[in-house]
């Protein structure tokens, strides 16, 4: 009994540590829901949260133990609650060129041309719109005047939201769905603006605002700076140069592009001082007002202007969130900052925006302010003997505060940006403490200034000032990513792996006792999953244009004309592949080709793929469990069959990934990974057989797929 007596002591300790707990275990039920591959019905979650919380307020003695399945409940209703009221996908939309119509929700720039969101949408002179916007990229030679309200027609090729590249991959479809992008695609023609109008409604004025500071600040700083500089003031980064974009990843200073605590802090710090200032001014104020309290509301409005005009992004909520509560803790008399404030933004972001709770910047988000507040908590008593009265002392512990803040968010969030990116950063410390002071006390607040300027038309007093701060944070970015060894490439962590890792460090965060000691425990188990984990010998892209093979010599790739550069680069994160060599013979490797097959064999110790590439002899057949073709292939072999993965698999049940076992091969498709979900577009339907210029055995006599070559296929998101 010596043991319950020690649990029941450790609990009592901890009592008030339980409630914290409650939005990890409600995180758990939104990814409960969203690990399904059927739809629940819609009354479960409500059902089970109502019963389990009127349970726990009537059971005290198990109030623990339900409390927790309440909590998990609620977030699974939640995300069902969200699913609901979103619009269903589009379907059956052609994939070919089409005139689109309708008036113009948003207008972002691009690095080589710009890009519109359309809603509502016309499709050929259709007399109902879609129900869901459409997004195109104009053509860089695209330059006409163009705004928030407008109506407009163009010509472009549209399509559905892109399948994820591999099976499991990030679900670009679950995104657009939750986004209401129901298309997206690019012009082929100039866009014809047919009205001028102004934007109706205070979220189309709130863009149109958006787009006008972004015209006025490029047009003092221009270039990669002006682009940071947009993106820091209306949070809008598509502009920003890819190989910048990826000097600020490699450099760890990505979280400076994604407008958060840091820079909704600076402006609320900005608008607290001024607004303080202004009181002092006033003798009768200073003397008979609260103006600390006042100040602090003053802040706070600006901060929730400044979140609407960055478009209201995860982060950025989550930070308004927390300054709602850091205000009325002010009010109140009480500590600003804890975790029980984390707690309370993150159940209210988890039951407002569900399907962030998977996404990268929930995850890196929630990861650093809760190592910030947890490790300053622990190491508050050497920070303050650290602390002293000289002038040395003070910037030595100021130096280390910012060290400490970097390294405490930057590890914490690191696993979720190597599982989600497949990258480590190396020297992220050294390049925030550098760029950090730089965006805090000099490039934010010239930007503020230069806004509260724009109405006289003097912004660029302030703006050109805030263009060399912003050139000194890309050199930052850019000296950072060029050192040696950068970042480096990690195995892909299983998604079981990234819940323990995230399971320890709520642990380790959570509690106070020294057995919070074992979350660190917990944690690695969680980093060492990776080697725990096979990943798939072959994949095979949803167009059938890519075949790539895993080898301990190294990864091969087929690839077809047209075939998804993004494809080809989410598939070389997934295997921490450098880079990929052609599927050519490779006597002393894993590849055997002739004229046309190839001969895949990982090791020898388990039975290879037959790579097709035309009509080949049935003799190849025999030394194989899988044949992989991106033509249709069916007949090939006589029976008894191998398993088979073609262009018709692919095109009826999305990418597909292979396991080459002793005992023969597994494929997992992206319709069995995903399973029938409402963002899950439902299986193509059959049409009569085309002409085919292949034997009458390879022609599949049910269906028919798209054109294998002569389709384009864009990028990610159409060439978005």
């Amino acid at each position: 009994m010596r043991w319950i007596a020690a649990w029941t002591d450790w609990l009592e300790a901890e009592r008030s540590r339980l409630p914290l707990w409650l939005p990890v275990f409600m995180g758990a039920g939104v990814l409960a829901y969203y690990g399904l591959r059927f739809e629940p019905p819609v009354w479960l979650g409500p059902a089970a949260a109502l019963l389990t919380a009127a349970a726990a307020t009537r059971l005290r003695r198990f109030r623990w133990l339900l409390a927790p399945v309440a909590a998990a409940a609620l977030g699974f209703a939640a995300a069902q609650f969200a699913t609901a009221r979103a619009p269903p996908i589009e379907a059956d939309l052609p994939f070919q060129a089409i005139v689109v119509t309708g008036s113009v929700q948003a207008v972002e720039s691009l690095p080589d041309g710009r890009r519109i969101t359309i809603q509502p949408a016309f499709l050929d002179g259709a007399t109902e719109p879609l129900r869901r916007s459409v997004r195109v990229r104009l053509r860089s030679s695209d330059g006409g005047d163009l705004q928030t309200g407008d109506s407009v027609s163009l010509r472009a090729v549209v399509r559905p939201p892109a399948p994820p590249a591999y099976p499991g991959g990030w679900d670009l479809q679950r995104d657009a769905f939750y986004s209401g992008i129901g298309a997206s695609g690019y012009a082929i023609a100039t866009i014809e603006r047919t009205a001028q109008a102004q934007p109706r409604g205070f979220m189309l004025l709130v863009q149109r605002l958006r787009e006008t500071i972004a015209n006025r600040v490029n047009a003092v700083i221009p270039g990669a700076a002006g682009a940071v500089s947009v993106t820091l003031l209306t949070g809008a980064s598509m502009a920003i140069p890819p190989l910048d974009h990826a000097a600020f990843r490699d450099s760890g200073l990505a979280h400076l592009l994604a407008v958060a605590g840091l820079h909704i802090g600076i402006v609320m710090g900005f608008a607290l001082v001024l607004t303080r200032l202004g009181f002092a001014v006033s003798e009768h104020a200073s003397l008979f007002w609260p103006t600390k309290k006042l100040a602090a509301l003053a802040a706070l409005a600006v901060g929730g202007g400044y979140m609407l005009l960055t478009g209201m992004h995860v982060p950025i909520m989550r930070s308004f969130a927390m300054a709602c509560l850091f205000t009325l803790a002010v009010l109140a008399d009480r500590l600003a900052v804890s975790l029980r404030g984390l707690a309370v933004a993150a159940t209210v972001l988890m039951l407002l925006v569900p399907w962030e709770v998977p996404d990268v910047s929930f995850q890196m988000s929630f990861s650093a302010v809760l190592a910030l507040i947890a490790g300053y908590e622990a190491l508050r008593p050497w920070l303050r003997r650290l602390h002293g009265t000289s002038w040395r002392r003070r910037f030595a512990s100021h130096l280390v505060a910012l060290a400490l803040t970097s390294a405490l968010a930057g590890s914490a969030s690191a696993p979720y940006g190597a599982y989600h990116f497949g990258h480590v950063q190396v020297y992220f410390v050294l390049a925030n403490m550098i760029a950090v002071p730089l965006t805090a006390f000099w490039v934010m607040p010239a930007g503020l200034i230069g806004l509260m300027l724009m109405p006289l038309h003097l912004e660029a007093l302030a703006l050109v000032p805030m263009g060399w701060g912003a050139e000194a944070i890309l050199w930052v970015a850019r000296a950072t990513s060029a050192l040696p060894a950068a970042t480096f490439a990690v195995p892909h962590m299983p998604i079981w792996g990234l819940c323990v890792f995230s399971l320890g460090l709520a642990w380790l965060g959570l509690w106070r006792t020294p057995l919070r000691l074992a979350g660190v425990a917990i944690m690695a188990a969680g980093l060492a999953s990776p080697w725990l984990y096979r990943p798939p010998d072959l994949l095979v892209s949803n167009d059938g244009r890519m075949i790539a093979l895993r080898t301990p010599d190294g990864a091969f790739l087929q690839a077809a004309k047209g075939a998804s550069k993004f494809t080809r680069d989410a598939w070389a994160q997934y295997w921490a592949a450098d880079s990929f060599r052609p599927m050519a013979d490779d006597p002393a490797g894993a590849v055997r080709c002739q004229a046309d097959a190839c001969v895949l064999l990982p090791d020898s110790n388990r039975p290879g793929a037959l790579l097709v590439r035309g009509a080949m002899h049935p003799a190849g057949c025999g030394r194989v469990s899988v044949i992989v073709s991106g033509e249709p292939a069916r007949g090939l072999c006589p029976r008894p069959w191998p398993v088979l993965v073609d262009r018709f698999t692919v095109w009826r049940n999305g990418s597909a990934a292979i396991w080459l076992e002793p005992d023969g091969a597994r494929v997992v498709t992206d319709r069995a990974a995903r399973g029938e979900r409402p963002w899950v577009p439902p299986p193509p339907k059959p049409r009569p057989p085309a002409a085919s210029t292949l034997p009458p055995a390879l022609v599949d006599e049910a269906v028919q797929p798209g054109p294998l070559a002569g389709v384009p296929s864009p990028d990610h998101d159409n060439g978005e």
